[in-house]
């Protein structure tokens, strides 16, 4: 080992994982930029990891085509009964897990070196923060860490100093016996899988896969899943939410987090370029939230992220410019396409298609092909420093107060552009029967709707029942401090299937509204769904939006409602007697005011 480690819980562990995993050697990472060029000298040197011309300091990665998303159906929760994960999670008793998983990681690491990560989550000594360390034998994973996390030397020195961690432990499961040559992307078959969380305990322990969530274990197994648990414990939020702040021309700022599920826009809202004259948006976040009440009586977030691993197909100039700013230099480009000249590429990056790429499973490819270049789940890895429109106050470990929560999902139908909660009970009801369509982000069919509360279902790491519980709670502790709650459906078609809004920079219209709303200067209209905005509450200066069009995006259409209610009921009784009673309530009355 590189360095000695103070910390007691931290240096019993390191054995333990070291005993179990059998390593040929151990390596305690400082977070420096000379070590982050090491490691991807050695993923050069491997083979891992095409360097990108084009791009300063950029490299592309292609994953084994078995290890391209999150896997769901191989994520557990762990819990002393299977009552307590609830019925969104796959359980599996943690003496059983445990067991099984060790007789996995037995010399797992063989021929590999075990890395011991040590992060923050949230700016460093930030009231709101948390410490993790991962071990891991993948340096893809460290050098992802590097951006995605602040891995440095002062968290270990905290941890030195005493500070409690949540230990990560992750492996590829690919020993490398002497003498093997080594693949570009090591990883176990899919049965052999496990993203397995212990909330109970707060730990997290991964197999088999070298991709995004499953391995870089700050993301969603620390940010959410046990953060969530251990939220519910002490008394905050730890939410799938973006962040940004939005300044008035007047100099007014208002801060929104936004909960939609993965593929729904949430970087392109965090990095929006309002159209709406004298507006500015700036980002603080765009995935995760975690939000503590402050000496005010409001709730403060931060961003526990340090940067964004973002979808990149549909990404593009038109669509996302600071997106596009943001990933100019020092990038990682996961199972991207690569150009011939040196550059990563992606369906709807350009409108123009290269003549010819090599796709991301390493073949050629021409506009002929039937396969898409880019896997439709592509990712980016860049530091949130290097967004041209992140807010000044990104880091302020206080964290920012929170005005207004939006829920939403993707929609084809049925769901307005824009409606407001009657209550705080009520935004719990519409955070709670939140419904998207599914994209390629999730791993089974496209297009097919799936209820996905809070955009936490595949997050939470108990029972949501009780996760509604913890909403309701938070209003009454909030009272009327709470922030306003909205729901919005970018994503509405028409007859032919097209859009009805133009969405991006203009969606800064309908969160104009919202702030008025706030501030008591914008009327609303009392529908069966919520408050809607009347036709001249809306800016729409300089849009081409035809009336019947607007209409439609605006229609509340009673039959199409009345039919969601089933759903919704189905949806409801997953959560037996652990469904908040007023919850319940707040379905009655929407089926009365839908007569």
């Amino acid at each position: 080992m590189n360095v000695t480690v103070k910390n007691k819980k931290l240096d019993s562990w390191i054995k333990e994982a070291a005993a179990m995993c059998q390593p040929d050697a151990i390596y305690v990472c400082d977070g420096t930029r000379e070590e982050y060029d090491r490691m991807m000298s050695k993923l050069l040197a491997s083979g891992s990891a095409i360097s990108l011309t084009k791009r300063s300091n950029s490299y592309l990665f292609r994953s084994d085509p078995s290890d391209v998303a999150r896997v769901e159906d191989r994520t557990f929760i762990s819990t002393s009964s299977k009552e307590e994960a609830g019925p969104t999670n796959n359980w599996i008793a943690p003496a059983e897990l445990k067991a099984t998983m060790r007789g996995l990681y037995k010399g797992c690491m063989k021929g590999r070196t075990m890395y011991v990560i040590p992060f923050s989550m949230g700016p460093i000594g930030s009231p709101i923060s948390k410490i993790g360390v991962e071990i891991s034998d993948s340096p893809y994973v460290v050098v992802n860490m590097h951006i995605m996390t602040r891995v440095s030397s002062k968290v270990l020195a905290l941890l030195d100093a005493g500070e409690d961690f949540i230990p990560c432990l992750h492996s590829i499961g690919a020993p490398l016996p002497p003498g093997q040559k080594d693949v570009p992307w090591p990883c176990a078959p899919m049965e052999s899988k496990y993203i397995s969380h212990f909330p109970e305990e707060n730990l997290i322990w991964s197999y088999g896969s070298g991709y995004g969530g499953n391995a870089l274990l700050g993301k969603k197994c620390l940010a959410l899943r046990i953060a969530s648990a251990m939220a519910r414990r002490e008394g905050w939020l730890a939410e799938h939410m973006l962040i940004l702040r939005l300044t008035s021309p007047e100099g007014k700022q208002y801060h929104i987090a936004a909960a939609f599920p993965s593929a729904c826009g949430k970087t392109n809202l965090a990095m929006m370029q309002p159209s709406v004259k004298g507006w500015k948006c700036e980002c603080i976040g765009d995935d995760i939230a975690w939000m503590k009440v402050g000496g005010d009586g409001r709730l403060h977030a931060i961003n526990p992220e340090s940067g964004f691993f973002g979808v990149a197909p549909g990404t593009s100039y038109s669509t996302n410019p600071m997106a596009m700013d943001t990933i100019g230099k020092n990038v990682i480009f996961t199972n991207c396409a690569l150009t011939d000249d040196g550059d990563a590429w992606w369906e709807g990056m350009t409108d123009d298609v290269p003549a010819h790429l090599i796709d991301w499973k390493g073949r050629d490819w021409t506009p002929e092909s039937k396969a898409d270049a880019a896997h439709p789940n592509a990712r980016f890895t860049a530091h949130a420093s290097q967004c041209p429109v992140i807010c000044k106050d990104w880091e302020k470990p206080e964290g920012v107060p929170i005005d207004i929560f939006i829920f939403g999902g993707r929609r084809g139908s049925v769901v307005p552009l824009v409606y407001e909660a009657y209550s705080w009970e009520h935004g719990v009801f519409l955070g709670a029967t939140a419904a998207s369509e599914t994209t390629s982000a999730n791993i089974g069919a496209v297009g097919n709707l799936r209820r996905d509360p809070f955009a936490m279902k595949p997050f939470c790491g108990y029972h949501m029942g009780d996760y509604l519980h913890h909403w309701l709670a938070m209003g009454e502790r909030l009272g009327s401090r709470a922030p306003r709650i909205f729901y919005v459906n970018w994503f509405r078609k028409n007859g032919d299937g097209k859009f009805l809004w133009p969405g991006f920079s203009d969606n800064s219209r309908v969160l104009k509204w919202m702030c008025e709303r706030v501030d008591g200067k914008a009327g609303a209209r009392e529908t069966p769904i919520g408050l809607m905005p009347r036709e001249e509450d809306l800016d729409l200066a300089g849009l081409s939006l035809t009336p019947p069009d607007m209409q439609e995006l605006m229609s509340v259409n009673i039959a199409e409602w009345k039919a969601e209610i089933p759903d919704i009921e189905a949806h409801f009784a997953t959560f037996g007697e652990r469904l908040p009673e007023r919850l319940k309530h707040q379905l009655q009355d929407l089926v009365k005011r839908l007569g």
